[in-house]
């Protein structure tokens, strides 16, 4: 059989810091992201589409988040097999009392907020393991060794939670043995957690989320094709599912025309309209040639993107002859420039500040000189 493994939907995740406009167009990608996880099991003839945890980003999302969820995967013809993770973990009374009274009458979804096994077809057994607090310092997927599956032809597990300590300082929550897999004799186990594909073994992978949502990785948004077969190790296909791209990018400027190359060679290998980019600019250039290249990002490659930020702290700006000669001038502007200059040589915050007044110095000289 096959299914689509995916993850980390944190639908009605609210993009705080962006503005309004953008910030509605991303979370709308995220309810759109179901769809493409429809069409993807339609077109690999999957039944069942198994989320991995954090199908929604809070435990108290608003009603509307709630019914557009449903409402999307009941266009499809495949099943829906919902885990609780940490961002929307199960608990009595909340979120998934409220999922359930919305999908009342879809036999298609399901929520397993419960550790039982779930045959799903004949001899097709799901051992899942919910969460029921936001973390908790035992592995989730320790029960799975207790869990009788009768008949079976292949144990499918499904959890939420860390293999490994993915960056948090103290205790890791929900810690999963790597090797849970073997131990609990699963023919393949499904995670989610980690916001990026990841195979841990053959039979243990992270999906990722469907629609990427940070700047630490590249990869747009995935899920996976997994084919089981009884006692042959899965077929593990990634698949693409989302439309945003978030790329981070260092670029070391030598000068305004090596930048103007590297800037030309990125548009041309993304969709630009599709992509955000948190850019990071160093390197010694004129004080022209800084001006010149902010303004270009700020006037043009800014209005290509779908977002741009722009952090040129570290692109320092060394005045040249030209640039002290088109700001050459006597009396009290002249003394204020030859001053700047000495302080934007020496070492020290005092330096920074220098560098910066010249920079507008320039700046406001060149938009006089043009009007």
């Amino acid at each position: 059989m096959k299914i689509i493994h995916s993850a980390d939907w944190q639908l009605g995740k609210s993009f705080g810091r962006f503005e309004s406009a953008l910030r509605s167009v991303l979370t709308e990608a995220r309810f759109d992201a179901i769809d493409a996880l429809g069409h993807a099991a339609a077109q690999h003839d999957a039944r069942h589409i198994v989320v991995a945890g954090d199908v929604f980003d809070t435990e108290g999302p608003e009603d509307r988040t709630i019914v557009q969820a449903i409402s999307r995967m009941a266009r499809y013809d495949c099943y829906w097999w919902l885990l609780p993770g940490n961002h929307d973990f199960s608990r009595n009374g909340g979120l998934w009392n409220r999922f359930r009274q919305r999908a009342k009458g879809n036999d298609r979804i399901t929520v397993l907020s419960e550790p039982k096994p779930c045959e799903i077809e004949a001899g097709i057994w799901i051992l899942p393991a919910p969460l029921i607090f936001r973390h908790s310092l035992e592995d989730p997927t320790e029960v799975f060794d207790t869990m009788q599956t009768p008949g079976a032809k292949i144990r499918l597990g499904v959890a939420h939670g860390s293999i490994r300590d993915f960056g948090a300082q103290g205790d890791t929550k929900n810690q999963i043995t790597p090797d849970r897999a073997k131990r609990s004799n699963l023919d393949y186990l499904a995670l989610g957690d980690w916001h990026g594909m990841l195979r841990v073994d053959a039979r243990t992978w992270y999906s990722g989320t469907p629609e990427t949502d940070r700047f630490q990785r590249d990869a747009p948004g995935q899920a996976l094709v997994v084919e089981l077969r009884s006692g042959d190790e899965p077929v593990v296909t990634p698949i693409r599912t989302g439309r945003f791209q978030w790329l981070k990018r260092e670029c070391t400027i030598h000068d305004q025309a090596s930048f103007e190359a590297d800037l030309r060679q990125l548009l041309e290998d993304i969709n630009s309209s599709d992509t955000l980019l948190d850019l990071t600019l160093d390197g010694i250039v004129s004080l022209g040639e800084r001006v010149f290249i902010l303004r270009m990002l700020e006037n043009d490659l800014r209005h290509r993107l779908r977002y741009l930020e722009v952090n040129a702290d570290n692109l320092i700006a060394q005045p040249s002859a030209d640039d002290l000669d088109e700001l050459a001038h006597e009396g009290i502007l002249g003394a204020a420039v030859a001053q700047l200059k000495a302080l934007s040589e020496a070492q020290g915050p005092e330096a920074i500040t220098a560098r910066r007044a010249l920079e507008r110095l320039f700046i406001e000289y060149n938009r006089e000189e043009r009007t």
